[in-house]
């Protein structure tokens, strides 16, 4: 957990100790990219500081007590050997070409090495205009900010391949949005902020020879084994296809078990290292509803919960059309492609699976999905909330060791409307668990079902705190949700159901 430093800086003086950077993005050449200064900001603050993240990069808490150190991060000054740049990409958007985009209010800083050898790029976004903002202004407002800083981390607890975020500096700049609203910057880091649209954009100006540059660089730095992995006759770049369509596979199985719903699932908002990427109109489900869409920009439901995975699969093949100029034969980039059929449903049966305690050892495939989409019928049926559902099972599994069924599974009848429907299933389930240790299935529930998720009141609650000046709250909630298994938490109020008001909660692309 982060400790409770003071959200104070000490004052210009001392030097800001240097920092080892490379940035081996840039060795890509400047058709891949823009130099960029970032451009200052009034009066900066701090509204969160990621204190854990910060000891992972070898970064220590004096470190945040420097002037330039808040200043760096604001946009205001360049920590020393960074040279920021923005990059270029294209891609596709609610599945329509959009041509030429790019880092529009990002900013890549450079990359500096863990203690374990791994490098991690640093950006800022919120940092203004670059040439690639179009009609834009290159900023970002404290509320969106904020809800990225927070759901970074909540998804790392979770155990969901994500970006990361460093830190939120707030400003009293006035950013325009649908109202106007104060600006703030996010430092994110990641290994690669590498999309899918990168390959897009050197595909569709047909520069094969910088589109195989990104390919090599992506291939030497991350995926080493894409030769190893190409299907019968394909080549290296078939294998970072094959690679990249398998890691993309797990992360949208991890997104659906946990009921979380992306909202805006353009191929620009594609990580290439499988990552979640982009937190704009994001939700982590209350009421569970397959058809449920989180973002009010998408209103022809593209983006709608249960679609997320078909999605994925079409942005992939997006992926595959700009890497077929090397792949060569679309037939081989098709076979790369084409076990994305057979690997979102083994990721997903398998984590569904554990959070009913179960393993494929226990049941067959038939025999899962007998278990597994009765429950999420009825769930969806009723607008049981999903978290509370997942985590109440979890619980009465491990109390029916030592009290009686019906007293145990009590809490989780209870949510449901439709109480002789239930228990059909519950007998059903009860009849697989004969079969196993109850309280190694409860244990393994307990780690597979969290007691708090990032709910939209809850980023609410934080922002509208932080707005008025008290940032504790944001402070608390990054603690709560980087231990999102924890039993303490069962007991905290952001453990239970959503609020009423929760359900009037616009979240739109500019989120």
């Amino acid at each position: 957990m982060n400790a409770p430093l003071p959200f104070s800086v000490a004052p210009p003086g001392s030097a800001l100790p240097a920092l080892s950077w490379v940035n081996r993005f840039a060795s890509l050449g400047p058709d891949f990219y823009t130099r960029v200064a970032p451009r200052a900001v009034p009066a900066p603050h701090w509204v969160g500081r990621n204190l854990g993240l910060a000891h992972d990069l070898g970064l220590d808490d004096e470190w945040w007590a420097h002037y330039d150190t808040l200043q760096a991060l604001a946009g205001n000054a360049t920590l020393p050997g960074v040279q920021p740049l923005a990059s270029v990409y294209s891609g596709h958007q609610f599945g329509v070409w959009a041509g030429q985009l790019g880092d529009g209010r990002a900013l890549l800083l450079g990359e500096r090495t863990d203690a374990v050898g791994l490098g991690w790029e640093w950006q800022l976004k919120g940092s203004g205009l670059t040439p690639y903002s179009r009609m834009g202004d290159g900023r970002a407002v404290l509320r969106s900010s904020i809800r990225e800083y927070l759901a970074s981390e909540a998804m790392h607890g979770l155990g969901i391949p994500t970006t990361r975020a460093l830190a939120v500096v707030g400003t009293p700049l006035t950013v325009q949005r649908e109202t106007e609203e104060t600006g703030a910057v996010v430092t994110r880091v990641a290994r690669s902020f590498v999309r899918f649209g990168h390959f897009e954009h050197f595909a569709a100006r047909e520069q094969t020879e910088l589109l195989r540059r990104l390919a090599d660089y992506v291939i030497e730095h991350y995926y080493p084994q894409a030769a190893h992995a190409a299907p019968p006759g394909g080549n290296a770049y078939a294998g970072l296809l094959r690679l990249v369509a398998q890691r993309s596979a797990e992360l949208v199985a991890q997104w659906q078990a946990v009921g979380f719903c992306h909202g805006v699932l353009n191929t620009d908002n594609m990580s290439i290292l499988g990552l979640t990427l982009d937190y704009g109109p994001f939700q982590f489900m209350d009421a569970f509803d397959p058809a449920h869409i989180c973002n009010h920009s998408d209103t022809q439901g593209r983006y709608a919960f249960a679609r997320q995975p078909s999605v994925v699969h079409w942005n992939l093949f997006c992926l595959g059309q700009a890497l077929l100029p090397l792949i060569g034969e679309q037939e081989h980039a098709l076979a790369a492609l084409e076990p994305f059929r057979a690997d979102y449903p083994a990721a997903y049966m398998r984590l569904m699976l554990a959070k009913l305690g179960l393993g494929r050892a226990e049941l067959d495939a038939t025999a899962a999905r007998e278990l597994i989409d009765p429950l999420l019928k009825l769930m969806g049926q009723d607008k049981v909330d999903y978290t509370v559902a997942w985590r109440r099972l979890s619980h009465a599994v491990a109390s029916s060791t030592h009290q009686p069924e019906t007293a145990a599974f009590a809490p989780v009848r209870d949510l449901f409307i439709d109480r002789p429907a239930f228990d059909t299933w519950l007998l059903l389930f009860l009849k697989h668990l004969t079969h196993i240790n109850r309280a190694q299935a409860a244990e393994i529930m307990l780690n597979a079902n969290p007691a708090v998720v990032l709910r939209n009141h809850l980023g609410e609650e934080a922002i509208r705190a932080a707005q008025q000046g008290d940032f504790s709250v944001v402070q608390g909630l990054q603690d709560l949700l980087a231990q999102p298994f924890a039993t303490a938490a069962d007991t905290r109020s952001e453990a239970g159901f959503a609020p009423d008001w929760a359900s009037s909660i616009s979240i739109s692309c500019s989120s």
